[in-house]
């Protein structure tokens, strides 16, 4: 699936998650992932007002196609599709998705984490959050380990 991208890949709208995966569907699919990544209302011990997000667009774009279309060879997907907000991102608001789409769940779930993974991990997209005691604090946009040292990867 090398299909044309119908959607901005980087946006400074609010994610439509329903309009998102309305565009997933496909006959060969069995399987629709959808993974919303949210901005929660603590990190680090504190309680959270709200992210913001920003991003060194045009290569955080090509980077997140060339992550989707790696994907698709290694799971052969009928459909992949990542979005990430920049600015403001409101508590329980989606900051990113990721849908997969293909003939079995197992490939959908497997190729959603990869994407997510290493959107988070490569992409140049910085989030700064915001806490209620008026602090903040500048971050990439993950707090997690390398994806690739986990299990599920490196068999792939």
């Amino acid at each position: 699936m090398e299909a044309e991208i119908h959607y901005k890949i980087i946006t400074e709208q609010p994610l439509d998650l329903v309009s998102l995966l309305a565009m997933a569907h496909h006959p060969n699919a069995g399987a629709v992932v959808l993974f919303s990544g949210e901005a929660r209302n603590h990190n680090l011990g504190k309680a959270v007002d709200r992210l913001e997000f920003e991003a060194f667009v045009p290569m955080a774009e090509q980077m997140i196609k060339e992550i989707l279309a790696e994907a698709n060879r290694k799971w052969e997907l009928n459909f992949a599709l990542c979005q990430h907000q920049v600015g403001k991102v409101g508590i329980c608001e989606s900051a990113v998705c990721v849908i997969t789409a293909s003939a079995h769940r197992k490939e959908a779930y497997h190729a959603n984490q990869y994407i997510i993974h290493r959107v988070k991990h490569e992409v140049p997209i910085w989030k700064r959050e915001f806490f209620s005691d008026g602090s903040s604090t500048w971050g990439n946009n993950c707090n997690c380990a390398d994806p690739m040292k986990h299990e599920e990867f490196s068999a792939q």
